[in-house]
């Protein structure tokens, strides 16, 4: 029966670990959901200026993924 309690108890502790982890998570969540999406816009990356490049026939050439890397 002592065995069982060990086991009983680092459950417990592993319990208590993920329950304070997820509470955190939750905050930190509601934090950036109050701030807004004015806030959001400041974070995000830098868009690349893309220059529209056509073929031989006057169509407008599709972009790359390799476009959108240039800064």
């Amino acid at each position: 029966m002592a065995g069982s309690s060990r086991t009983t108890f680092t459950k417990r502790q592993k319990e208590r670990a993920r329950l304070e982890k997820r509470t955190e998570k939750e905050q930190r969540k509601a934090q950036r959901k109050q701030l807004g999406d004015s806030e959001g816009l400041t974070n995000s990356h830098p868009v690349a200026n893309l220059e529209v490049t056509y073929d031989e026939e006057g169509q407008p050439q599709g972009f790359d993924f390799h476009d959108f890397g240039k800064q």
